[in-house]
């Protein structure tokens, strides 16, 4: 089988790097630490196609260390003290880890040791956020470098080499009359780039000269790029559409959307967390149920996997398709964000403070204070709002019949001091 263009092209050292200047360029931090032969423990995190597996591979070529590959859809536990028992006796061993946040808890602890006693260095490579997807032991023993999606330049510059560099493409007489078309579906991602290039050129006549247009680009990628690419557009448009049906309660789009993110071998952690957040920011108090199922959901899918986890995912996605909807929490964090970024830190209330010391006894903190419960209904009117603010409603319950209900409420409470 042939090789793939952007395998070809692979860069074997920084210099021949394009993008992450701030990491990689003259004088940055991790080029530094290269240069000097001396690496930390790192996870380089960023969007597929940008050099996370390059800038291994350059540390492997860089260094001359003992580097071992292995990737988390493959690899086990076993695979993983294989690795750590050969490193032993091999000082300054380097093991890359290629989307690491798929290994599980089990398998991130297998290398905890490792790491800490310095056994090995390990890489990590991730597209998804490592506070979420790394362990917090094994995170804070490595240093995150975050790479960034390439601009368009840096995807022209690409475009060029590759017809210049590229041992087969140099042989034809191609012409790059037009690039947006090919920068456009690749977003950002440089090997998705460099092989649609490669697969536009192979559709095109041998022997003649390639001139490469926007309308010849959309042509071919219709007929052959994949209907569905987790790293690509289509992976954001599906999900986009996934959450829209379900916010808009139509439990069948959002069925079929699931239906196609599901054949296209989407990451069942990423669905399953885009549905606990959709259950708070879309459903919110009009049903508080939402939230537990979603959540719950997220737990069992994470247990079972695919195919079985479907199953579930269409329960959880019908079930928030199906229910009332409100932002209205939603709205409220982001109602408070903003007061406090126009406000600033206004000063708590005495009587809300805490006075856990006899100087801040005499200070007045907590003085005045009424204990809800000594009250009917378990309410007192004090003011809970700084100087400032009082009387401002950032939660407004939303027009469902269970938030109608906490609004009824909360106006028996308040009276109209928030307009409920």
């Amino acid at each position: 089988m042939a090789i793939p263009l952007a395998e070809r092209l692979r860069p074997t050292s920084l210099d021949e790097l394009t993008g992450q200047q701030h990491l990689t360029g003259k004088g940055s931090v991790l080029r530094k630490a290269i240069e000097q032969g001396k690496i930390p423990s790192m996870i380089l995190w960023g969007p597929p196609g940008v050099g996370k597996t390059t800038i291994a591979n350059i540390i492997a070529h860089t260094l001359h260390v003992p580097f071992y590959t292995l990737s988390a859809i493959s690899a086990g536990v076993k695979e993983v003290r294989e690795v750590i028992e050969k490193a032993k006796l091999q000082p300054e061993s380097i093991l890359f880890i290629d989307e690491i946040h798929r290994f599980n808890k089990g398998q991130q602890d297998a290398l905890l040791g490792a790491v800490e006693k310095g056994t090995i260095t390990l890489i990590g490579a991730t597209t998804e956020n490592p506070s979420f997807e790394v362990n917090a032991a094994l995170l804070s023993r490595c240093l995150v470098y975050v790479l960034k999606p390439l601009d368009e330049n840096d995807m022209k510059a690409l475009l060029q080499h590759a017809i210049t560099a590229d041992a087969e493409l140099s042989k034809r007489k191609i012409t790059l009359k037009e690039t947006s078309a090919l920068i456009n579906i690749s977003g950002g991602d440089a090997r998705k780039l460099l092989n649609l290039l490669e697969i536009v050129v192979e559709a095109l006549p041998a022997g003649k000269e390639i001139i490469i247009t926007d309308d010849i680009v959309m042509e071919i990628a219709q007929k052959r790029v994949a209907l569905y690419d987790k790293s690509g557009e289509q992976h954001y448009d599906i999900i986009s559409a996934f959450i829209k049906s379900i916010r808009g309660s139509d439990p069948n789009g959002a069925v079929y959307w699931l239906a196609r993110m599901i054949e296209g071998g989407e990451d069942v952690k990423f669905i399953a967390r885009r549905l606990v957040i959709l259950a708070s920011e879309d459903i919110g108090n009009a049903n508080a149920n939402a939230l537990l199922l979603a959540n719950a959901t997220f737990e069992a899918v994470n247990k079972i996997g695919y195919p079985e986890a479907r199953i579930i995912l269409a329960q959880c996605t019908t079930y928030l398709a199906s229910s009332p909807k409100s932002n209205a929490s939603y709205m409220a964090i982001g109602n408070a964000l903003n007061a406090v970024k126009e406000y600033g830190d206004l000063p708590v209330p005495l009587h809300l403070r805490n006075a856990p010391t006899r100087l801040m006894k005499n200070l007045d903190y907590g003085k005045n204070y009424e204990y809800s419960h000594d009250y009917d209904n378990s309410f007192s009117a004090q003011e809970y709002l700084p100087e400032g603010l009082k009387g401002t409603p950032f939660y407004v319950p939303g027009k469902n019949a269970r938030e109608e209900e906490m609004r009824k409420w909360l106006k028996t409470l308040w009276k109209d001091k928030y307009g409920y």
